[in-house]
This record gives structure tokens, sequence and C-alpha cells, in this order.
């Protein structure tokens, strides 16, 4: 139950820093939210053009957050992973785009290059695989099952097991008489 509670807790921080990443700088001061989500699919690749707010790269991480807390309320570990792979596979499909587009991705500590947003994505997207990792997930049903307590069987009375009755012994006439048959000695009755 620990395991849940804190591979939760993780989930939880990790979708929001999902939703929250396209609200900051992504590329020379560009927000995530002025992607298109098309452009990332797109043979024209990245432009200049302004995104409609769920038309971004807000609608791929809104939709991770959403799996991730549909994978907290149903204590899936799979759907926890899937919901981290979401988000890392759109931040490296970004970064691939925008590395076409520009020539080559930079980092610069004067807001040129890569921005917080992309760190706080693929920051997402780890925390969301480790908090499948860390999740216990739900009992199998055998294992429910199996932790019912099972009654004891009441022992059968004691019976002697069966045995094939010996066959008569059939008397050789060519053999003498076994020691069993002969008659008794005589008795001195003096």
């Amino acid at each position: 139950m620990i395991r849940n509670v804190l591979g939760s807790l993780l989930g939880l921080i990790g979708a929001t820093a999902a939703v929250w990443s396209p609200f900051r700088a992504w590329y020379d001061g560009r927000h995530g939210r002025d992607y298109r989500i098309e452009e990332l699919f797109s043979s024209a690749g990245i432009t200049d053009d302004k995104a409609a707010l769920l038309g971004s790269l807000l609608l791929p991480f809104l939709f991770a957050a959403l799996l991730a807390l549909l994978a907290i309320v149903l204590r899936s570990r799979l759907l926890m992973a899937f919901s981290g792979v979401v988000v890392l596979g759109f931040a490296v499909l970004w970064m691939v785009r925008q590395g076409q587009a520009a020539g080559s991705l930079s980092v610069g500590g004067d807001g040129t290059g890569l921005g917080n947003g992309v760190a706080n994505a693929f920051g997402a997207g780890a925390l969301l695989i480790l908090a499948a990792a860390v999740m216990s997930g739900r009992p199998r049903r055998r294992d429910r099952v199996a932790r019912e307590p099972v009654p004891e069987p009441h022992p059968a009375p004691y019976q002697e097991p069966y045995r094939e009755p010996y066959p008569e012994p059939v008397e050789d006439p060519a053999r003498p008489p076994s020691p069993s048959a002969w008659p008794p000695p005589p008795q001195d009755h003096s």
C-alpha cells in the first residue's frame, strides 16, 4: 500500500509537470503552447505560426496527465508507464523537428536555445515512468483468492489399505509334500 501511495504521489507530480511544461519557454523564449501539434507530423516542420491552446503541445501532455490520473485511480502500472512514454515521446519528437528546423539545437544561459519547458517535459516523463516502477499495482485475481483462508479438510477415518488375497498354493504331485503337510510326530503316552 505504501508503494501505491508513493507511486501515486510521484505520478501526480509528473502529471502536473507535464501539463505545466508547455507554459514555459521551450526554444529561444518561445513557449510550448505556441507550437502547433500538426507541425510535429507535417513535412513543413516547425514554423513561426502560433497555435491555439488545445492545438498546441499542451494536448498530448494533457492526455498523458489524464492517463496518469486514470492510472492512479485504477492502480495500473501499465497506464502510468504509458503516460510517461507519451510525454517523453512527444518531447523527443519535438526536439527532432526543432533540430531540423533550426539546423541544430543549442543550450544557452541567456534565454536562447533549449528552455525550461523541455527540461520540465523530460522530468515529467521520467517521474511518470518512475511512478510506474514504484507502484505495486492491483493485486491479481489469483493473489486475492490465495489470500483467503482455506478451511482445513477433515481427515478421513483410518482404514486398512486394500490388499489382494494371496492365491491358494497349488500342490505339485511330483514334489514331496511340504513339512506342514506331514502328519504330526507320535506323542509319547508313557
